[in-house]
């Protein structure tokens, strides 16, 4: 494995061009510049000897390093039983006998649904040498490991098992099948964990976390209270990625976008109170949004449509709902006919646009991705099946143009694979610029040392144009909103939020009297929520004076893929800044991606 890393680490680890020389570097929490250290060199300065068989010698009376002379193949038979000797002896854990300032990483956490795969162990590799080189120093190291719940992935893969036996989620209820969760989470959940030791990563097993723990929890409930206080947490209704098949919203991590072949459609829009020659065809790729129409747009300078700015247009298959044509400089005009059908409830860019100027947002869909009663005659069909027979119904009464072969990008879960799909929801957000810009000024002053340096322009251009995170999941598994509402009142306006249900019903009862109801939020927070706090829950916030926290927090590095350099760094970042008031590490180690020849992503 070594070899491997050695092979394909970045310069900062290796000097290509002085043979087999490893630069390793001083990381230290005190220190704002990388010192580097003489290098090991393996380059022979004299002729090699005739090599003598090699043994090794028996280090203790239990055997553990006794073997015969070595063989041609590499015998694995005695991996585990070394490595469980140095796990039983402490050699994990930080030995503070010399002193000296502590080497401190916190292990990506994987998740708890996942197999060993090539970026497990290139993380292992790159973070296992960081560690062992410290550890050989004299220094006090502590790589501290653990897994994440990874809602999504393992409600999926639990609610794929029960539908096995033939159970469907919907027949159960949350506490019923958050049980079963926990039992697969019991059985198979060690799986990466038990294959991380395989590797020989020398972590110390004794501190290991997992961000549903009784510790971590506490830890996001205080978070969460403690954002709402400032006022950084809202609850309100605006345009999220939205997945119909697990029915909840994704984070953009979780979509991917791929190039596939598509259709054009042209449609006639006529134009309210003109001859039948009056009419704007519009060039869309989802017709079925159409019933969600608010208003027609073409380019300020387009001659062509000019004389139409201010009159109706008629959206087809409506009953003659009229809608406003309007002139607007962000109109493309070179796209398709130049005439833009605005749908703001499901797409993000006429959204923004509807927001800008005032026009109101017409949701078509139900959560399952079926047309609602917005759309007529075409309620409760599945958004693809009504866009076939919505052409075909075009088609009959004259408003069907043509159709063009058009490459699409096409919004996929990365979880499920289906087609996500815009829509407006109510969820609960966190308002970032007031985070992002501690974060920005973390780098500028050299706080924070980004390795490779070409990726702090990446991390300062994506907190320079943040939006506000969206941090509600509609899951069952995971950390549940520590919200409650009154039952009787509008959701959106009386709410509490609480540390527990009995510190909700408490407050509850003193504003609204001793006979109060009050429900739960059933949905959780995203699991990049919890994973933002990672690097300081772990070792016992909000507990400041746990011994962990004093002896090893702020930690010296970060190594990760730079594929989630914002996602996830950027925002331990800002969660680090605000709730402990320092930088929660002195560096990012960024590695690369492992890709097939297509180029295509296949591990972290």
């Amino acid at each position: 494995m070594l070899q491997t890393a050695l092979s394909t680490a970045p310069t900062t680890l290796l000097f290509a061009s002085r043979g087999n020389k490893l630069s390793p570097i001083v990381f230290s929490k005190r220190r704002r510049s990388l010192t580097l250290l003489p290098r090991w060199n393996f380059i022979r300065t004299r002729p090699r000897p005739k090599p003598k068989p090699f043994s090794a010698v028996a280090a203790t009376e239990n055997g553990v390093f006794t073997s015969p002379e070595m063989a041609k193949s590499f015998d694995f038979t005695s991996e585990e039983r070394i490595y469980n000797w140095w796990e039983s002896q402490g050699y994990f854990r930080p030995n503070f006998d010399r002193g000296s300032v502590p080497f401190v990483i916190s292990m990506p956490p994987p998740n708890v649904t996942g197999s060993l795969h090539m970026g497990h162990a290139m993380f292992v590799t790159l973070e296992d040498i960081m560690v062992r080189y410290h550890r050989m120093k004299g220094r006090p190291t502590l790589w501290l490991p653990g897994t994440d719940h990874a809602g999504i992935a393992t409600q999926l893969v639990v609610e794929r098992m029960l539908a096995s036996e033939g159970i469907k989620r919907a027949e159960l209820s949350r506490d019923e099948f958050t049980k079963h969760v926990w039992e697969w989470k019991e059985k198979y959940g060690g799986t990466i964990t038990n294959q991380i030791r395989r590797l020989g990563a020398s972590c110390d097993w004794t501190r290991e976390h997992f961000t549903l723990d009784e510790q971590l929890s506490r830890a996001v409930i205080e978070a969460f209270v403690r954002l709402h206080e400032k006022g950084l947490i809202y609850q309100g209704s605006y345009m999220v990625n939205w997945s119909p098949s697990l029915q909840t919203a994704v984070s953009d991590l979780e979509v991917e976008y791929s190039e596939e072949s598509g259709t054009l459609y042209y449609i006639k829009y006529r134009v309210a109170g003109g001859s039948r020659s009056d009419y704007l065809t519009i060039a869309t790729t989802r017709p079925e949004t159409l019933f969600g129409d608010v208003a027609i747009a073409v380019h300020p300078k387009d001659d062509r449509y000019s004389k139409y700015v201010g009159m109706m247009a008629i959206v087809p298959m409506t009953y003659g709902r009229h809608i406003p044509i309007i002139s607007d400089r962000h109109v493309d005009k070179d796209f398709g006919t130049g005439v833009l059908k605005i749908s703001p409830g499901h797409d993000h860019n006429d959204y923004l646009l509807a927001r800008k100027l005032g026009l109101p947002i017409l949701n078509i869909m139900n959560k399952d991705g079926t047309l609602n009663k917005v759309a007529g005659l075409y309620c409760g069909l599945d958004r693809f099946e009504a866009r076939k027979k919505l052409w075909a119904e075009l088609e009959e009464t004259g408003l069907a143009v043509k159709q063009e072969a058009h490459t699409l990008r096409v919004p996929r879960s990365q979880r499920g694979g289906e087609i996500i799909e815009p829509l407006v929801s109510k969820q609960w957000f966190v308002t970032m610029e007031p985070l992002a810009e501690k974060a920005l000024r973390a780098v500028e002053r050299g706080e924070l040392t980004i390795i490779p340096e070409r990726f702090e322009k990446i991390y300062n251009h994506w907190l320079s144009n943040i939006k506000d995170w969206c941090i509600s999941r509609q899951l069952w598994w995971g950390h549940r909103i520590p919200v409650w509402y009154i039952v009787g009142k509008d959701c959106e306006e009386e709410y509490i939020v609480a540390r527990s249900a009995d510190e909700a019903l408490e407050k509850a009862r003193a504003k609204y009297g001793n006979d109060v109801e009050i429900y739960q939020d059933p949905d959780v927070l995203d699991t990049w929520f919890s994973s933002a706090l990672w690097p300081f829950s772990t070792l016992g916030w909000p507990d400041v004076s746990e011994e962990d926290f004093r002896r090893f927090y702020p930690t010296t590095m970060l190594e990760t893929g730079h594929d989630i350099l914002f996602f996830w760094v950027a925002r331990m970042v800002m969660m680090g800044i605000e709730f402990t008031g320092t930088i929660p590490f002195s560096y990012v180690y960024l590695h690369g991606l492992i890709r097939d020849s297509q180029v295509s992503l296949v591990h972290r």
